[in-house]
């Protein structure tokens, strides 16, 4: 099996794929092909391949010489240590959205109940991981996207929290009713003059109701802000992920709603990713 590998990376740098992700993808889909473990595959990946296991892994390469993106052909993406279903209904989880939950859970010790909302949940990934790690939390998820909501509750269910989650579909904040003690959201922000460069795994796959923010990126995250501001409690706060080099204008426009900007936190790489703010 492992020439078979060999040869995919071959054709996966053939199709345009960076070294990095020619030389990992074909061991991801062939371990999940075999259903191996990477220990597993460590120690048997020279034993002989069979024809269906050649067939099935011809197919996904295939797939992947597409650009479509591995999550989407293994249909999971772990995030936070837990394994999320995805498929093109919903944006792949990164790991910068993680910045969010970290600051959540320190910000707001166990044992404090709160009520929380993520706003464009997608597949679920940072408001089920906030009723997961607070289990006494009250946390709410909406989507504009009824097929997003339908994968972030099998999510849901499969983490065992579904009774725990209040699943809305609607435009922002629009379908939910009240005030919240915490808004999270990873809104969508790329710039439409900004697709022509984007990488095809996402650019072509991935959807563009969840990634395209506008001409310049800020014309949903300025919507966001505006109704996140009015519908925090007195001490409530909101954390929202942005893109490269968009600081400036979302500290702008969240000040432009009231809100006070209490910090913005970086990703690993020292980009500013996330703004987190407070009702002034």
């Amino acid at each position: 099996m492992r020439h078979a590998v060999a040869a995919a990376r071959q054709r996966l740098l053939a199709a345009g794929l960076d070294q990095r992700h020619a030389h990992l993808d074909p061991e991801v889909l062939a371990r999940h092909i075999l259903q191996w473990d990477r220990a597993t595959w460590i120690t048997r990946a020279d034993e002989p391949a069979s024809p269906e296991f050649l067939a099935a892994f011809d197919t996904l390469i295939d797939r992947r010489a597409t650009r479509e993106p591995v999550a989407y052909i293994v249909g999971r993406r772990e995030f936070y240590g837990r394994d999320f279903l995805v498929n093109p209904d919903v944006l792949i989880p990164r790991p910068e959205s993680e910045l969010i939950i970290d600051y959540a859970l320190q910000r707001m010790p166990a044992g404090q109940f709160a009520r929380a909302i993520d706003v464009g949940t997608g597949s679920g990934a940072l408001g089920l991981t906030l009723a997961c790690e607070r289990p006494e939390w009250h946390v709410e998820v909406s989507d504009i996207s009824a097929a997003a909501v339908t994968v972030a509750r099998r999510n849901a269910k499969a983490l065992g929290v579904a009774d725990r989650v209040t699943f809305l579909i609607g435009d922002f904040l629009e379908p939910a009713m009240g005030l919240f003690d915490v808004i999270v959201s990873n809104p969508p922000y790329v710039a439409r003059r900004d697709q022509p460069g984007m990488s095809p795994d996402v650019r072509d796959h991935e959807p563009h109701v969840a990634l395209f923010g506008g001409q310049d990126g800020m014309d949903l995250p300025r919507r966001f802000l505006a109704q996140a501001a009015a519908r925090l409690t007195p001490n409530g706060w909101l954390a929202m992920e942005f893109g490269y080099g968009m600081q400036d204008p979302v500290e702008e426009a969240a000040r432009a709603c009231g809100l006070e900007v209490v910090e913005v936190l970086e990703d690993l790489q020292g980009i500013a990713r996330t703004l987190v703010a407070r009702r002034g």
